[in-house]
Order: structure tokens, then C-alpha cells, then sequence
């Protein structure tokens, strides 16, 4: 291997440092809440490595203050709350993951056909004029007493009410396109109406949706965690922050640990979303994109 070869790696290490250091200075916002949303992420992922039990029941170790055995204390049943902190956040994320992507999948359909075709228009949106009048807790609670609690029925209860907001907001970008210069041209020159929707009106839609996105799921882990504390969430048998802060209100005064670690957590992966959602905006944005 040549020296060139050999030294060109290493080369290249500095310059990919040199344009994070300069990404992270002009983008502080994605940095930020990318990074903690990354941790957050791989430390749910990696909790049964080092968690320990979440579920289990000790009685005698009920409302035990931090110590090295339990690192944020145990809950009025003995349970660790560090390892039940940790697992509630594969079930937020999840739900907020989910939520993101079944409204963003069904709202961009929905939205593209709304905007485009004006036939489709006037009966689509009244009918998601009429959806973004549910309250997702009502809904939540009337799909609870039909079936019963479970991560699936509140994901749909969150994504039912998200999907009209997605289709207004790609309805606005699909009119706002459609009158442009380009896609009149192809119209006029006997373009499809699918291969227009696809190549030309679709991609204007990704920038807006990717902020959108995170705004979902910030919007939905809170609806979640209300849930869970009003009991129309997951089982109690699940640890979910808000079913912790639930079952703990009670032992405030005495335990404070069992209600600030879960809402703590509950506030940082909520803030962590809003900043990378803010700074998405800001870098997405072209008009604010010109001033950075």
C-alpha cells in the first residue's frame, strides 16, 4: 500500500471532526437534542444488560431511599424505580415512534390526494375537520372500555386524532406547489397525474413533515403518559412513567424519588424532541436557513 493510501485515512479523521465541530456550532439545537434522544435511546435498548428486574415485588424493601442496591430508590410495592424509570422509556419512545409514523404514512397519502384532486378536497376535509374534534384521552378511554388497555390501543388512540393535522399541513404544501410554474408545464404537456403527485409535488412535503414528526412525538409520549396516569393507558403490570407517577402520588411526601425520577425522565425525552424539532426547522426552513 502507498503512503498516500496509508496517510488518507487518517486525514480524513480531522476533516469529518472539523465539520461536526462546524455543524454543531451553526446547528447547537439538533446536536443537543439528537445527542440526549441517542443516549436515551441505546440506554432503553441496553436495559436488560444492566437494569436489573422491574417487575418483581419486595415488600420488605418498600419505599427504600437511593442507595448502591437501588440506585433511585424503590416504590411502595419494593420495586426498583431505576430499572422501571428505564424500561417506561422503551414503552414512550415506542409509542411515540409509532404514533409518528402511522400518522405521518396515512396523513401524506391523505393529504396528497386532498390537495391535488379538488373532487377528493371538500368531503376529506370535513371529515378530518370533524376527527380533530375527538379528544385523544376520550377516545382512549371509549377504545379501553370496548377492548381493553393495551401499548396497540393507545397508539391508535394517539394516531387517529395526529392524522388530520398531517393532512392539513400536506394539503397546504400540495396547494401552495401545485400552482408553480414547473408543475403546470407538465401538466400541460400531458404528464400523469400520479407521476406529477410523485416526482414533483411529493418531495416539497418531506422537509415540513420531518419537523412535523418530531412535534408527534413529543405531542404523543405526553398523551401517553396521561393516559397511563389516568388509567386508559398500557396495564399497570407495564412500567410506563405515567403509570409510575400514578401509583406513587400517593407516597409524595414520604418517597419524592418515586414520582421525580419518571417525570424527570418524562421532561428530559420531551425537551430532547422539541430541540431537535426546532433546530430541524431552523436548518429545513429556506428562509431561515439563509440567515445561519
Amino acid at each position: 500500500m502507498s503512503t498516500l493510501d496509508a496517510t488518507a485515512p487518517v486525514a480524513a479523521a480531522p476533516r469529518s471532526a472539523a465539520q461536526f465541530r462546524r455543524f454543531a456550532r451553526r446547528n447547537p439545537t439538533i446536536v443537543a437534542g439528537g445527542s440526549i434522544l441517542i443516549a436515551i435511546a441505546v440506554l432503553a435498548l441496553l436495559a436488560p444488560l444492566y437494569a436489573g428486574d422491574a417487575i418483581t415485588m419486595q415488600p420488605a424493601q418498600r419505599l427504600q431511599p437511593p442507595s448502591d442496591a437501588h440506585w433511585l430508590g424503590t416504590d411502595n410495592l419494593g420495586r426498583d424505580v431505576f430499572a422501571r424509570t428505564v424500561y417506561g422509556a422503551r414503552v414512550s419512545l415506542m409509542v411515540g415512534l409509532s404514533v409518528a409514523t402511522a400518522s405521518i404514512t396515512i396523513g401524506l397519502s391523505i393529504g396528497l390526494l386532498a390537495g391535488y384532486f379538488r373532487i377528493v378536497e371538500a368531503v376529506v376535509m370535513r371529515l378530518m375537520d370533524g376527527l380533530m374534534a375527538i379528544p385523544a384521552i376520550l377516545l382512549a378511554i371509549a377504545l379501553v372500555a370496548l377492548t381493553r388497555a393495551s401499548v396497540s390501543v393507545v397508539i391508535a388512540a394517539i394516531t387517529i386524532p395526529e392524522i388530520p393535522r398531517v393532512v392539513r399541513l400536506v394539503r397546504a404544501v400540495v396547494l401552495s406547489v401545485r400552482e408553480a410554474p414547473y408543475v403546470e408545464a407538465a401538466v400541460a404537456g400531458g404528464t400523469p397525474a400520479l407521476k406529477i403527485v410523485v416526482r414533483h409535488i411529493l418531495p416539497n412535503t418531506i422537509a415540513p413533515l420531518i419537523v412535523q414528526a418530531t412535534y408527534i412525538i413529543a405531542s404523543a409520549i405526553l398523551i401517553e403518559a396521561g393516559l397511563s396516569f389516568l388509567g386508559a393507558g398500557t396495564p399497570p403490570e407495564i412500567p410506563t412513567w405515567g403509570n409510575m407517577i400514578a401509583q406513587s402520588r400517593l407516597f409524595l411526601s414520604r418517597a419524592p424519588w418515586t414520582i421525580f425520577a419518571p417525570g424527570a425522565a418524562l421532561a428530559l425525552v420531551v425537551l430532547s424532541v422539541n430541540l431537535l424539532g426546532d433546530g430541524l426547522r431552523d436548518r429545513l426552513d429556506p428562509r431561515l436557513a439563509r440567515r445561519m
